[in-house]
């Protein structure tokens, strides 16, 4: 990636929503890179069937595969067979996911303070020759964001770029994001991709005056796939199109329909789109 050259629009992983055929249609309209859903490497590592399918690539959609966990031989024994297709770029660390089940176990958001642990996950990762990058919050917590944890771990760790959230793991979306953490993030001379309420262009310049390398977009991706494109000044076609193009690749990849069912909900509501059948 030419963090020199080019500022880079990332759609976010969202569980249950961006499968391959939302992913593919971001990237036609204007995403420079997207994430699968996180997926637990230790479940990779014992074969387990879902979440291999999970890591299934289709086409050549920028794509890197979101991982999450914490033992080092589970990720090695991973990495033994994985065979990379076309479209995929690198793994992501996932250091963000604020839900009990991952936090409890000490990964997620959890691992923003676990610096050693943290380093020996990405030097894994690239010692196989492959990209890593790190998606996080600001720590687990209050205490941890004022401690400065995401700092810390930024300038520690040699991640290709830091896809920084900015909020805590007790934070939830109702709650604005804390931009004030973009520059000081910036400032360690890493590739930080800023994360969380940007929506506008203005959003995106203020972002840039920050120092970051570009920009994640999740929820607002999700009511409008159009948006990257919008926010770059491409022309776009009618939502129309849209809703024909995805509807094809849900039929031609046989999308489960939880993912249907949930982008139907969420997108915007001048945008009538029929449900399939799960059938």
């Amino acid at each position: 990636m030419d963090f020199k050259n080019k500022f880079y629009y990332m759609l976010a992983p969202l569980e249950d929503m961006t499968d391959s055929c939302f992913r593919t249609i971001c990237y036609r309209y204007g995403a420079d890179l997207t994430l699968t859903e996180l997926i637990r490497f230790g479940s990779l590592a014992r074969n387990n069937k879902l979440s291999w399918e999970r890591v299934k690539l289709y086409d050549d959609t920028p794509t890197l595969i979101q991982l999450i966990g914490e033992r080092e031989q589970f990720l090695k024994k991973f990495l033994s067979k994985f065979l990379p297709e076309k479209g995929f770029l690198g793994f992501d660390l996932n250091l963000g996911c604020p839900a009990p089940n991952f936090v409890n176990t000490g990964v997620g958001c959890a691992m923003v303070k676990r610096v050693s642990k943290t380093k020996k996950l990405i030097d894994i990762i690239k010692g196989y020759g492959y990209g890593a990058s790190i998606k996080m919050r600001l720590g687990m917590n209050r205490y941890e964001k004022e401690k400065k944890a995401y700092l810390n771990l930024i300038k520690s760790v040699n991640a290709d770029f830091f896809i920084v959230h900015a909020r805590h793991g007790n934070q939830n979306y109702n709650e604005k994001a804390d931009w004030s953490v973009f520059p000081e993030c910036a400032e360690t001379g890493k590739n930080i991709i800023a994360n969380g309420d940007i929506k506008t262009k203005d959003d995106v310049e203020k972002i840039r005056s920050f120092g970051c390398k570009g920009v994640m977009i999740g929820r607002a991706a999700i009511t409008n796939p159009l948006i990257f494109a919008e926010l770059k000044e491409l022309s776009v076609p009618p939502l129309d199109k849209i809703k024909t193009e995805y509807e094809l690749l849900i039929k031609e990849r046989n999308s489960p329909f939880r993912y249907q069912k949930n982008i139907f909900k969420h997108l915007r509501s001048n945008v009538e789109f029929k449900e399939t059948s799960p059938a």
